[in-house]
């Protein structure tokens, strides 16, 4: 799996050359996905946004065998995740530190029949982005768009491989693509 640094400071550019690969990568993000983060999944159809976002959140939830079906109809799909970090009272406890084991919901969008960012409000948005965002077709956000997303695209090859590229995500994103090794098949998950 090559993971080419790009010129860019803050872009990875990671050659993923399967589904397995895709999924390693949704697994070795989840432990750096933090409270208030919005990742946005970028590619067209069939690039792997679902398979990424359902190994994240199965890693997330510490769970290889959950079902994490396609918001695709529903809009948005919710998951609890344990343990996650959160800010304390007042958004941080002594020493700057996230409090350990209340949990956090993440939520799935997936925009692609969302006519507009008008239609979000109903889906409850704001409250979605007080905890974790994942979102598929994040250019119907518009305005909408958290300043500080992490983003991914998924660029499908000529190969039928994908590259992922990564921004937003600073020294978290190299260091997710420096560990992902070759050995990318976790048993027992499927995309």
């Amino acid at each position: 799996m090559d993971t080419t640094p790009s010129r860019a400071p803050d872009v990875v550019r990671i050659c993923l050359p399967d589904d397995a690969a895709t999924m390693a990568l949704g697994r070795a993000l989840a432990p750096v996905v933090r409270v208030g983060d919005a990742v946005l999944l970028r590619g067209d159809l069939g690039a792997g946004k679902t398979t990424l976002a359902r190994a994240l959140l199965r890693a997330m939830c510490d769970d290889p065998a959950m079902e994490v079906p396609s918001p695709s109809y529903t809009l948005v799909q919710t998951y609890d995740v344990p343990g996650k970090d959160v800010p304390g009272e007042g958004g941080q406890v002594a020493g700057g530190q996230a409090e350990r084991g209340q949990g956090v919901e993440v939520s799935h969008f997936d925009l692609w029949r969302l006519d507009g960012p008008g239609a979000l409000v109903e889906l409850g948005w704001d409250d979605a982005c007080e905890g974790i965002v994942l979102v598929e077709w994040p250019e119907r956000l518009g305005a909408l768009t958290p300043p500080h997303a992490r983003h991914i695209d998924l660029v499908v090859r000529a190969d039928g491989g994908r590259d992922a590229i990564l921004r937003g995500w600073g020294a978290d994103g190299r260091a997710v693509a420096c560990g992902l090794g070759d050995d990318t098949k976790q048993a027992g998950e499927h995309a």
